[in-house]
């Protein structure tokens, strides 16, 4: 490849065909803006990360669990080899030089066809840099512009290449040999729109040595980091294949001990089902000092995002939030569905579609109204949110009848419908 400037062209993709070869980090932090510029994704790979087969187990890419093949390219506009191996991803260049492809290279931009930029997004406006190759060049430049639109209210990234890595926010900069233990923040990273994430979190994100992500982490705040940044996948997929919260502990102490700043990001709030006591207190054993930063739990903003307020005057006075992923009758159960019953206030109920039928027959069983409005509200605040309107009596045969999936909050109450038009 020639050194000529690049020439910036802003791709829609919106129903073409985007083939991303590769299923590891790298591809985790890439396909997330590919699916919300409304590509047809086809990910070549014989092992996913959690995080993207959660998304083909969605439906919003097509997997292919082998590995590339040049016919994989028919049909494309656009390819994106995310891969270790030189050699596999040199293939798939010569394959789209033949078909005229543009390719994306993430092991040799000098053997790309097309760059990916650092992206910040404002609303309507998006703005793509480009910084000659230098990825730490392009995030500094990016998120200068980003504070300059207002997006966030992060520190202003000025550090030039020669100055090395860009400080944290306790002012240690990325790791040295024999450097004092770093630091862990565990930050919620809201309910499922990137922009729900705090400033502070955000902040927080982009000055990060090392990430350790959930499953329902936005994807687009992954596609943010800047170069370098370690990005561990902590994915936990409802009754599927997950890693140990032990392990997860572990990383989290090993990275900080050995002088990184950790983020740990968690969707929605650290605090609200989401173990972070448990991070907390394991990191507090080892003697790494931690920040928490709350988010946005989606027992509140996913109900908001559809219309339902959890409290409204003269209707509802409180609401309960309770974990649905025990069934009602196991005797690991912690919840008092019977007291539950009884209560005139609003119900949230998180990760509870695969028990929601015993739940609903408990709490009718225990005197709540058939007739009670009920909803559901599965990926709230995202580009998938999808609702369902129902009553306490009916709506677990209306969410299989539906097929809702993971992640839905549950509302049960007479808030449900009060904000209709």
């Amino acid at each position: 490849m020639s050194d000529a400037n690049p020439y910036p062209l802003g791709l829609r993709l919106a129903g073409l065909r985007v083939v991303v070869v590769g299923g590891g980090t790298v591809a985790t932090r890439r396909v997330p803006a590919l699916l919300d510029a409304g590509a047809d994704v086809l990910l070549v790979s014989p092992e996913l990360t959690p995080a993207l087969r959660a998304h083909a187990d969605a439906g919003r890419l097509r997997w292919e669990p082998r590995r590339f093949v040049p016919d994989d390219l028919d049909g494309a506009w656009l390819v994106q080899a995310v891969l270790d191996d030189p050699v596999a991803a040199a293939s798939v260049s010569a394959a789209a030089a033949e078909r005229r492809i543009f390719c994306v290279r993430a092991d040799d931009r000098t053997a790309a066809t097309a760059w990916t930029p650092a992206v910040t997004r404002h609303g309507p406006v998006t703005v793509a840099v480009l910084g000659g190759g230098d990825p730490r060049r392009a995030m500094s430049t990016r998120d200068a512009i980003r504070t300059l639109l207002g997006a966030r209210k992060g520190t202003l990234l000025t550090d030039s290449v020669e100055e090395g890595p860009l400080p944290n926010s306790f002012g240690q900069r990325a790791p040295d040999a024999g450097r004092a233990p770093g630091r862990v923040a565990l930050v919620g990273a809201g309910p499922g729109d990137p922009e729900l994430i705090t400033v502070k979190g955000w902040r927080l994100l982009t000055e990060a040595d090392v990430v350790v992500a959930d499953r329902l982490v936005p994807g687009l705040l992954l596609d943010e980091l800047r170069a370098g940044v370690e990005l561990v996948d902590a994915s936990k997929i409802p009754y599927g294949p997950s890693r140990s919260q032990e392990e997860i502990n572990r990383i989290l102490v090993d990275r900080a001990l050995a002088g990184a700043f950790v983020v740990r990001l968690k969707g929605g709030d650290p605090y609200v089902f989401g173990r972070g006591g448990e991070e907390l207190l394991a990191c507090a054993a080892a003697g790494v000092p931690v920040t928490v930063v709350p988010g946005v739990t989606s027992s509140v903003a996913a109900p908001a995002a559809a219309g339902i307020p959890v409290t409204h005057r003269a209707v509802a006075h409180e609401f309960t939030v309770v974990s649905g992923h025990v069934a009602p009758d196991s005797p690991d159960s912690l919840v008092r569905w019977d007291a539950l019953a009884r209560l005139r206030g609003t119900l949230v109920i998180l990760m509870g579609l695969k028990n929601l039928a015993a739940i609903t027959a408990t709490l009718l069983a225990h005197g709540r109204r058939a007739a009670t409005p009920a909803a559901v509200v599965q990926e709230g605040t995202t580009g998938g949110q999808r609702v369902l309107r129902s009553t306490l009596g009916a709506v677990a045969a209306d969410v299989a009848a539906e097929g809702f999936r993971p992640p839905a909050v549950v509302v049960v109450g007479d808030v449900v419908g009060k904000l209709d038009a």
